[in-house]
């Protein structure tokens, strides 16, 4: 099921993010959206994640308990182990699902090149190393849709390049639901098989594009 988004319109204060926005977001398929800083696509993220509210409108095709989310900012437990991070997120109360062996967390390690690293606590790791582990964590959750808030935009080229192809190997064999929003154009067109361009606020779709 495609996530249809109807009449949504959001404001903080007076200023206007979305008004009357109407958009479907196709499953199992990366979706970029590309557009100026400031101009509500991490808003947009975080009304499909639930951590915020419309104001009016409806999001429909989400499941709030099926959620991945990656942060542009690695968000790592400081206090524990790499392996430790990753069996974290299914010990929160509200996931009711078991959570992976350590053979399924073993083979995402080596699966993102962090295989030696698992008893290593985010302090010993470098900013990129940490930025695979919350690849690896978000992917290990069983969600059926995966946010990326600008996940790259801190990293340099070549560190991103890895990571980028990090990601598509990972989820050629996980295909998932993804909405990655970016204001870089290079990143959003190595990963997004179809990339939206919104305006600045209120926000419209300017242009869609299919990529093969």
């Amino acid at each position: 099921m495609s996530i249809v988004i109807k009449n949504l319109s959001k404001k903080y204060g007076a200023e206007t993010i979305f008004e009357n926005f109407n958009l479907v977001i196709k499953k199992n398929k990366i979706t970029g959206i590309l557009g100026p800083s400031g101009a509500g696509k991490t808003t947009l993220l975080n009304l499909c994640s639930g951590l915020e509210q419309p104001d009016c409108g409806t999001i429909a095709g989400i499941n709030f308990q099926s959620i991945s989310y990656i942060f542009q900012e690695p968000r790592l437990l400081p206090w524990r182990t790499v392996r430790e991070n990753l069996r974290f997120v299914f010990k929160e109360k509200s996931i009711k699902m078991p959570g992976p062996h350590d053979a399924d967390i073993d083979a995402m390690l080596e699966l993102v090149g962090l295989a030696t690293v698992g008893d290593h606590y985010p302090s010993e790791l470098s900013g990129g190393m940490r930025q695979r582990v919350s690849i690896a964590r978000a992917f290990l959750y069983p969600s059926e849709l995966l946010l990326m808030d600008e996940p790259f935009s801190s990293l340099d080229c070549a560190l991103k390049n890895r990571l980028i192809d990090d990601f598509s190997k990972i989820w050629a064999q996980d295909k998932r639901t993804v909405i990655f929003v970016s204001h870089n154009e290079d990143e959003i067109s190595r990963l997004a098989q179809e990339v939206l361009t919104f305006s600045d606020k209120p926000v419209q779709l300017l242009s869609r594009e299919i990529r093969v």
